[in-house]
């Protein structure tokens, strides 16, 4: 057992990809609580798609948490034809940054803030940067080569036909200046305190080589932040998406997918696996 368990020290946790648009997850989230007094909890994206579920989800976990850390996955940006108010792109975003900040979640608009509680002191780093086509399938140089084979296989995301990135023209455009944006943010930290990142997205593109289909990579982040664990003094990377929850280590940094997953995924897996990880496991 680790040490800030038995000491019952509060801990840093993380989850994504909870997806409250099925019954089944809706009761799991329903049960989610901290270990212990004090510890909070890192959120990688895709609580669910509709605002209500969302605003659900998030509303009860920081009833519940000290603090609650969220960056939006691509499933809270999109538009679901028919829900009010019918937001598009930036302007849902934005929208979902004011309903986390009226519950006092941090989002990646906000400060980041310092974790000082078992295995710390770390600062948090929430990330929104979507991806830009640049996680190509292999034997493809383009992302118009790419998104053809996508289509003739039938393995295509569905932000393809809902996440639109208006006002940008397309969606890696909106990645760039979100990519922009935050190297800005990460140049102006004036200490040293390792960061720990937490993005939906992972910020290397190997960890989608498991992938059953290889396409969907494209999907799953950018090449402009392959470097930021290793430009940066990095404690860990959180990240989601993929619905494969495993850990694995690039240049010594530890980089763990923390998701739910669909009813369909989750399952088969074996039951002691602990939904929500331990960012900074002790042991």
């Amino acid at each position: 057992m680790a040490e800030a368990e038995l000491s019952g020290a509060s801990r840093l946790l993380a989850v994504s990809d909870l997806h409250v648009g099925y019954p089944e997850n809706e009761a799991i989230v329903a049960e989610l609580k901290p270990v212990t007094p004090g510890d909070w909890l890192l959120v990688a994206g895709d609580v669910g798609e509709r605002l209500e579920g969302i605003t659900w989800a998030l509303s009860l976990l920081a009833s519940r948490f000290e603090r609650v850390v969220w960056v939006p996955g691509n499933h809270e940006l999109w538009t679901v034809p028919g829900e009010p108010p019918e937001l598009r792109g930036v302007a849902r975003y934005e929208h979902l940054v004011r309903t986390c900040r009226e519950l006092g979640i941090v989002t990646p608009e906000d400060e980041y803030p310092l974790w000082e509680g078992a295995g710390g002191p770390v600062r948090i780093v929430p990330l929104f940067l979507l991806y830009d086509y640049t996680f190509l399938p292999p034997g493809h140089h383009t992302k118009e080569s790419a998104l053809t084979y996508a289509h003739s296989t039938g393995v295509v995301c569905t932000d393809e036909y809902v996440l639109h990135p208006d006002p940008y023209p397309t969606r890696e455009a909106w990645c760039a200046a979100r990519v922009a944006l935050t190297s800005r943010r990460l140049a102006e930290l004036d200490d040293d305190v390792p960061l720990v990142f937490v993005n939906h997205y992972p910020l290397v593109r190997e960890p989608t080589d498991v992938l059953r289909y290889p396409q969907f990579a494209q999907w799953c982040g950018t090449t402009a932040t392959r470097d930021w664990h290793r430009r940066h003094r990095t404690a860990a990377m959180i990240y989601g998406h993929l619905h494969i929850p495993r850990v694995t280590w690039y240049d010594g940094v530890r980089f763990e997918e923390v998701s739910l997953g669909y009813p369909r995924e989750w399952k088969p897996r074996p039951g002691n696996r602990r939904l929500l990880r331990d960012v900074l496991p002790q042991s």
